[in-house]
């Protein structure tokens, strides 16, 4: 095996040699545009993007430059990042084909999670994104309004056995983690991964938790993948990986075989039910009105060019279920953190609840949930201030120039009314620096005010035409691969919100002042900045009927 790890080593050392001569003797049209210096030969500006606790340089680059910024990537790579309005909607939209997702970050996806919606390009992506339209719409989240309540009860029982009678502190990140897993697991994949009601572990779903921490750890060294994938055969290199110095490779190897076995077992489990017809389906959770039976039936209908292979439907499970689970479970830890420290908020949100619990009954109706107004705003005002993600990344597959909203300054004093980019640049997409562009929100931008969205929002905004699918943000991106599972999404916020608020009062623990956000591919809180362990403490206390 040291034979193995010597060639592996030397191979990659080749063309790092390469990579870097390359980088460090060429010029280029964007070395003129204003933006941090280089923090290291090896990483660049990386290491301070993707620092878990990188939030000042974030915000940096936010507020001290142009709306395009030059970043320096591995080995002396020229990156750009991007939150100018115009820029956003060509790089997102009308030149998306040009900026396409990076070699690196496709060939990740399609090693990690196979051949889904994050790991092909053009027609193929469209075709795999028109055949799961129809089951993210909004006619099949109110079909499955009813699941999603079912679960909820869950969550609330769970909490009420631990709270008791008293204010009591739970670990609401673990408690909203499993409660997001079972959601996806059984709106998803008609399958059972977290019961709440016992502490039992499934291994698909214990996998699912390890993949982003896991990802995120070796995620500095992902753009050699596009170079790595040229050394040798896939089993050569499969091999190797187990002698990289990187525990993070490692790891994140031994999660994605336990990922891809479970997905693999559970779609023969639901390929025998669906061939056993109706009484096949009653054996699922939730009867077949889970995506994934949608999709299965949908694509045995469909005409033979439009279906998809096996492969690649098992491909789409563990990134729905991995896409699904941290994203909104975390977003929801911050709307409760944001309720504990604004109870006016809070008492405000807990009577519109009521009263619409009066009206229709404690499971809010679908059509009646999504249209309460101060709900609404709250949670748009949430995922303004604290995407989820607050990068991503493209890539220019050719030279192209990008127009910008305004002319930006040079180093050299020019001034440049777009931007030359050529091909093989790396394009950062700033989505917290687009939510919070004070230029288009307003003095008030770092706030948390709900009451923003209660009124039509400023000409500044509406004219910007940001590109995003939601609300005029780049939260849940836009365009071609916008998330399309952000209806899911928001339906599982409100359901879970009306439930938990309406159940119980929310106040800040002993532990708030030590509670930190973390930078991430899915940004997630600690106690104390040391810890590597993701948590919440929070108080919670019955409301006595």
């Amino acid at each position: 095996m040291s034979t193995i790890l010597l060639v592996f080593l030397s191979g990659s050392l080749g063309w790092l040699l390469w990579l870097v001569a390359r980088n460090f003797v060429t010029t280029s049209p964007l070395d003129k545009i204003p933006g941090p210096k280089s923090a290291s030969l090896l990483k660049g500006n990386l290491g301070q993007l993707l620092d878990r606790h990188g939030w000042d340089f974030i915000e940096h680059l936010g507020t001290r430059y142009n709306k395009v910024v030059r970043l320096t990537g591995l080995f002396g790579h020229t990156m750009l990042y991007v939150f100018d309005p115009k820029a956003l909607h060509h790089v997102i939209i009308k030149d998306a084909e040009v900026y396409d997702l990076p070699e690196w970050s496709t060939d990740g996806a399609n090693l990690t999670l196979g051949p889904g919606l994050l790991s092909v390009h053009g027609a193929h992506h469209r075709k795999q994104r028109k055949m799961l339209n129809p089951v993210f719409s909004i006619k099949h989240m109110r079909m499955m309004t009813p699941l999603f309540y079912n679960v909820a009860h869950k969550l609330r029982n769970g909490l009420e056995a631990q709270v008791g009678n008293g204010p009591t502190t739970v670990d609401i990140l673990n408690w909203f983690g499993r409660t997001a897993l079972e959601l996806i697991g059984q709106g998803g994949l008609g399958y059972t991964l977290d019961p709440l009601d016992s502490p039992a572990h499934n291994e698909y779903g214990d996998a699912i938790k390890e993949f982003l921490p896991a990802l995120f750890e070796s995620s500095q060294f992902q753009p050699l993948l596009k170079y790595a994938k040229r050394i040798g055969s896939p089993a050569f290199r499969a091999a190797a990986m187990d002698w990289i110095p990187l525990p993070g490779f490692r790891r994140l190897k031994q999660v994605v075989m336990k990922m891809d076995s479970e997905a693999r077992r559970i779609y023969e489990l639901k390929k025998d039910n669906m061939q056993a017809g109706d009484q096949g389906l009653l054996k699922q959770v939730g009867e077949g009105k889970d995506i994934m039976s949608h999709l299965l039936r949908a694509n045995m209908a469909a005409p033979e060019e439009d279906r998809l292979p096996e492969e690649e439907i098992v491909g789409q499970m563990s990134l729905l279920v991995m896409a699904g689970t941290d994203t909104t479970s975390n977003s929801l830890v911050q709307l409760m953190q944001l309720l504990s420290q604004y109870p006016k908020v809070q008492e405000n949100l807990r009577a519109e609840i009521k009263q619409a619990q009066e009206q229709h009954g404690d499971d809010i109706p679908y059509d009646v949930l999504v249209s309460l107004p101060y709900m609404d705003a709250i949670c748009r005002e949430t995922l303004r201030l604290y995407p989820p993600p607050s990068f991503i990344f493209r890539e220019a597959q050719k030279d192209i120039v990008m127009p910008l909203s305004e002319p930006i300054t040079c180093m050299d004093g020019t001034i440049m009314n777009e931007v030359p980019v050529p091909a093989g640049t790396t394009v950062i997409v700033g989505i917290l620096a687009s939510n919070r562009n004070a230029e288009i929100w307003g003095d008030d931008v770092a706030e948390f005010k709900p009451e923003r969205w209660l009124s039509p929002l400023p000409t500044s905004v509406t004219e910007a035409h940001i590109p995003g699918v939601y609300s005029n943000l780049m939260t849940f991106n836009g365009g071609g691969r916008a998330c399309i599972g952000f209806k899911f999404s928001q339906l599982e916020m409100k359901v879970v919100l009306s439930t938990i608020v309406s159940s119980f009062k929310i106040s800040l623990s002993d532990e708030a002042e030590d509670i930190v956000w973390n930078v991430a591919a899915v940004r997630y809180p600690t106690v104390g900045k040391d810890s590597t362990k993701p948590e919440f403490p929070l108080r919670l206390e019955p409301i006595k009927v």
